[in-house]
């Protein structure tokens, strides 16, 4: 797990709320306190769509919507005169990206082992910071795949140009 703070913040947030930067990842959750506060829940409430729908929107296999679908929301949420004051965003691998993640590295984990490799955003005191984790879904000292977790999270950041010092 890094713990790494965004230097330029408005750069960040245009890549945030207004591009594909983070579109590939599904969102867990979202908190936005401005005016109001927003809770966002990710997950995917099944009942409500039938197999079509659930294949159209792309969330036939999967717990969580894509950013992409929630993105719009959030940027009408956070579009205004004021900074918000505080918010969080829980990022998490999409299945298929968690296969393909683990492939390419070496590794003797398996999505079998991985509940999930997330990415955590929070702004609060003015300050935007990126926390990443991984949950396992049993006890294990072995902490090569964070290693290499946080390792493709810097990777990313720098692809995409944000400056950001690790804490």
């Amino acid at each position: 797990m890094i713990v790494v703070q965004i230097k330029n913040i408005k750069n960040f947030m245009n890549n945030l709320l207004l591009s594909d930067m983070f579109d590939h990842f599904l969102l867990q959750e979202t908190t936005i306190v401005n005016g109001a506060s927003y809770v966002i829940d990710g997950h995917v409430n099944k009942d409500l769509y039938n197999t079509e729908e659930l294949e159209s929107l792309g969330v036939l296999d999967s717990s969580f919507f894509p950013y992409s679908q929630i993105r719009p929301k959030c940027l009408s949420i956070v579009k205004g005169k004021h900074t918000p004051g505080y918010f969080k965003f829980v990022f998490l691998l999409s299945p298929t990206n968690l296969e393909k993640t683990l492939s390419s590295i070496e590794t003797t984990y398996t999505p079998l082992d991985v509940s999930g490799m997330f990415l955590n955003i929070k702004f609060q005191n003015g300050i935007l910071t990126l926390t990443t984790g991984i949950s396992y879904k049993t006890f294990n000292i072995d902490k090569s795949l964070d290693n290499e977790w946080d390792r493709l999270v810097r990777i990313f950041l720098s692809k995409n140009n944000i400056d950001f010092d690790i804490l």
